[in-house]
């Protein structure tokens, strides 16, 4: 099995829905630091999982330097940013979405 991670940096803002009062209800940003995971058995053609440069087309030009709340179709949590980039691309296993020091969600597809 063949496995690679690429970490970027990413700024950007979002408020979230939530049924309780919260602070980040309020239109706030982070730079958030996220790691994507991926792994595959073969190389593909050009001998890679994936190209890195692919990875942050996927994500990072999507949601860099955006309001999530307008470019993604869910309450953008940490969590659900991790599962969405997951969803990106075929060979991610998992994702680690940092949106401050300390504070980390992972999505992980259990196999």
């Amino acid at each position: 099995m063949y496995y690679i991670e690429k970490t970027f940096d990413v700024s950007a803002s979002h408020h979230l829905k939530l049924d309780y009062d919260s602070k980040c209800t309020k239109p706030h940003g982070h730079n958030w630091r996220i790691t994507i995971y991926c792994k595959s058995a073969e190389l593909n053609q050009n001998g890679m999982v994936v190209d890195f440069s692919e990875v942050k087309r996927l994500i990072k030009s999507v949601i860099d330097h955006q309001d999530l709340n307008e470019v993604l179709p869910f309450n953008p949590t940490a969590e659900n940013i991790a599962r969405w980039c997951t969803e990106q691309i075929a060979t991610c296993y998992k994702a680690r979405v940092q949106e401050s020091e300390g504070n980390v969600a992972i999505y992980s597809i259990d196999n």
